[in-house]
């Protein structure tokens, strides 16, 4: 009996009519993000294997996929202590990272602030379920060079354009700063050297709510000082209204005395943005407890929310630490990335590019030149034209081709010697 041939774990096929969608979903993206003055880059699959385990990605480095090095004798492959002693080559994880490193190897030739597109897979060895692959689509924009707010303005402005452009509804970006958390965590009486570590946990609290979070805290022994003064700020009443995002409303969701001039930078990027999409406040708002797992962060955060979803749809934030790992100085950068997989089942895609999409299905004694002379003469019309031969089912075949998004079809007969001699039918209803 043959067995089943199916792709990878956590990877997948994609049908011609499945991939037609993709691209147009990503179309869309892609050009709103060159709309707001963003350039296209790309770079390798494969980054070096101390590059991608250099601290940089966080517990995402964990999720690596390793290349073996080539010419590994018994020898070395019994004496490697671990796994990474035996590569020099990984797949990419995400788009950041290689996008470091793009720029510390082309920054001689790219302007002073540099606006980047990213549209690409990237993999990670996730343990595969629903939603949850380890070859995923990421799509990424990023500033580097700009250290004021304004990177992040135009970063989150880019984003919900491109959320209205695919017309998912709904959505808010979520804000933050690491600076507010760390500071806040200091307010309340946490040790500098524990913050990582009690974000951890923070970061569960749309999962386990106040009394989870305070409980896990007390588990893993935190000082009881603290997370008794952090239990009391989450219990405290909140706030029923977040449509405002003003210094005041940030400063009245954390604890006092948290660090006023990144509550200012932070209140006037909100108004900024709202300001230029002429909102009410809907769309932005701030999140005192958004914490965005990845360690390299080290000013404002953001994430897209929907209200009928248990996942965000992107995320991102400054991260200006980065980039200096490799050159040797600081260069400011910020980052905006959707997830392509989550966003991709969400559209409902037009479908008006279809309308050019004819067949030519012919009979066995049709001249080959012939057909090619009519499908040339289509082709330079601007239509998308496939060559089908005649079946004994016809009906059939007219299915396959409505469901592989054609819309009209006409026979072509040993007669039929012009364009204006076919006579084109609909496909739909056939």
């Amino acid at each position: 009996m043959a067995s089943t041939v199916n792709p990878p774990r956590g990877m997948r096929d994609f049908l011609p009519t499945d991939k037609a969608r993709r691209e147009r979903v990503l179309g869309v993206i892609r050009d709103s993000y060159r709309a707001h003055g963003f350039d296209e880059i790309e770079t390798p699959v494969m980054e070096d294997s101390a590059r991608l385990h250099a601290g940089l990605g966080g517990d995402n480095e964990k999720l690596a996929f390793a290349v073996m090095k080539r010419g590994l004798t018994t020898e070395k492959l019994q004496a490697a202590s671990e796994v990474l002693d035996l590569a020099d080559l990984g797949l990419r994880f995400d788009l950041t990272v290689p996008l470091a490193r793009f720029y510390a190897t082309h920054r001689a030739e790219l302007p002073k602030v540099f606006r980047a597109i990213q549209m690409a897979p990237v993999w990670r060895a996730e343990r595969p379920q629903k939603g949850r692959y380890r070859q995923f689509v990421q799509c990424d924009i990023d500033i580097i060079g700009e250290a004021g707010a304004s990177a992040e303005i135009e970063l989150i402005t880019a984003t919900a354009a491109t959320l209205d452009a695919l017309g998912i509804e709904g959505c808010t970006i979520r804000v933050n700063d690491r600076r507010l958390l760390t500071s806040a965590l200091t307010v309340l009486g946490f040790p500098a050297k524990e913050h990582e570590s009690v974000l951890i946990t923070v970061d569960k609290l749309d999962k386990l709510g106040a009394d989870g979070v305070i409980a896990e805290l007390r588990e893993r022994a935190f000082p009881d000082a603290p997370v008794a003064a952090l239990a009391q700020f989450l219990q405290r009443p909140q706030a029923e209204s977040k449509s405002e995002f003003t210094a005041d409303t940030i400063r009245a969701a954390l604890p006092a005395g948290v660090n006023d001039d990144v509550v200012a930078e932070l209140a006037a990027i909100g108004q900024a943005v709202e300001a230029g999409r002429g909102t009410s406040g809907a769309l932005i708002e701030f999140d005192p407890w958004l914490v965005r797992g990845m360690g390299y962060y080290t000013g404002a955060i953001f994430e897209v929310a929907h209200p009928a979803l248990g996942y965000s749809l992107g995320g991102g934030g400054r991260y200006d630490g980065m980039i200096g790992r490799f050159l040797g100085s600081d260069v400011p950068a910020v980052g905006f990335s959707l997830g392509f997989e989550r966003l991709v089942d969400l559209v409902q895609v037009d479908d008006a590019a279809n309308d050019d999409q004819l067949a030519l299905v012919y009979d066995a004694d049709v001249d080959p030149s012939q057909l090619v002379r009519l499908q040339a003469e289509l082709i330079r019309s601007g239509k998308r034209v496939r060559l089908e031969l005649r079946p004994r089912k016809l009906p059939q075949l007219l299915d396959q081709l409505a469901q592989s998004g054609f819309t009209s079809f006409a026979t072509v007969r040993a007669d039929s010697t012009s364009v204006a001699s076919l006579d084109f039918k609909p496909l739909s209803g056939e």
